[in-house]
């Protein structure tokens, strides 16, 4: 095969990944969680300027420039499409959670209960800001609501989500101090948030600029955050009692929680009346998760937990189906919606 041929092949390849949902992101995760399983020693030590001292000085700086790209006005904008609004928030932060709690008797026996756990841990996070932004695109949606929520979203998330884990983890085994996670999310992110906004009419426009490079430094952070967390796990030995089998029925139920959050919310868009915009943004916004929030959140939440590997491996692979599943979906809307057009 000659050169041009190759790139010509692996453009094909890549071409396919990405229209599936498989960037580059996703297999840098599966390769942290392999690197992890081999070699934890780095991801354990402790001190100033260990990797688990830069992940959290990280966690910051990731809040910081979220903070810096939310404009206050282009948020005041998208208060008026309220019933929208309350249905993406409610499916976010109070469907997901009930639906989880509803199944715990599935989850939690058997000796699954950190899959359960984990698996609520994404039924309590917020919605992700830029994947569900950009399926709400290829799709045609409503994109100024899209922004709206997701972005409402990650701030609400910062003070629902401890609460959500708060109320499971004090009936568990699972130690939780509610009042220490509040103070150091406070520290660490509502204070880095705040400050971001604060200069957002100073410095929002060069972060826009760059916000590619930003998004490379959130991803390398929480590439950091995952290896340091499954280096825990691994060196605890946290997976021994957990095979190939039980990683499959974990990914089956993640993708079937997609499936079935995304049919409810579709179901209530046809109730409420959305126009097809709206319902588009309905069903994105309220069935997607963030694994931004999830890493850099866990830090704060299971501090110096060993099954922390475990708690967000759930999170992982409803991240990788999610996006999967809705590329395909956004993609054949949009291909239902250019028929539709010509026929017209």
């Amino acid at each position: 095969m000659k050169t041009s041929e190759f790139k010509v092949f692996i453009k094909k390849i890549s071409s396919l990944a990405l229209k599936a949902g498989l960037d580059w992101f996703i297999l840098a995760i599966i390769a942290m969680i392999i690197i992890a399983s081999l070699w934890p020693e780095p991801g354990i030590q402790k001190g100033l300027f260990s990797l688990k001292s830069i992940a959290n000085f990280g966690v910051s700086l990731i809040f910081f420039f979220y903070g810096l790209r939310l404009s206050p006005q282009k948020l005041r904008e998208g208060l008026g499409n309220w019933r929208l609004h309350l249905v993406v928030q409610l499916s976010t932060f109070v469907l997901f959670p009930v639906i989880l709690l509803i199944l715990k008797r599935f989850f939690g026996s058997n000796g699954n209960e950190l899959f359960w756990l984990g698996a609520f841990y994404v039924a309590a996070l917020p919605s992700t800001v830029s994947s569900s932004v950009v399926m709400v695109s290829i799709a045609g949606g409503n994109i100024p609501a899209a922004i709206f929520n997701a972005s409402i979203s990650a701030l609400i998330g910062v003070f629902i989500t401890p609460l959500w884990m708060g109320i499971v983890l004090t009936t568990t085994s699972q130690g939780f101090d509610l009042t220490d996670v509040i103070i150091k999310l406070i520290i660490q992110v509502l204070v880095p948030v705040a400050i971001g906004i604060m200069l957002n009419h100073r410095f929002g426009a060069f972060a826009d600029k760059h916000k590619k490079k930003l998004r490379y430094f959130d991803q390398i952070t929480i590439l950091l955050i995952i290896y340091t967390a499954f280096c825990e796990s691994f060196s605890k030995h946290m997976f021994s009692e957990h095979g190939a089998g039980d990683i499959l029925i974990l990914g089956l139920c993640m993708i079937a929680l997609f499936f079935f959050v995304y049919g409810i919310i579709s179901i209530v868009g046809k109730f409420m009346g959305f126009n097809r915009k709206d319902n588009i943004t309905a069903v994105f916004c309220g069935s997607k998760k963030s694994l931004v929030h999830g890493t850099v959140m866990s830090k704060v939440l299971f501090p110096n937990a060993a099954a922390a590997g475990i708690i967000l491996l759930p999170l992982m692979i409803y991240h990788a189906l999610q996006l999967m599943a809705a590329s395909v979906i956004a993609q054949s809307m949009a291909r239902k919606e250019g028929l539709n057009n010509n026929a017209e």
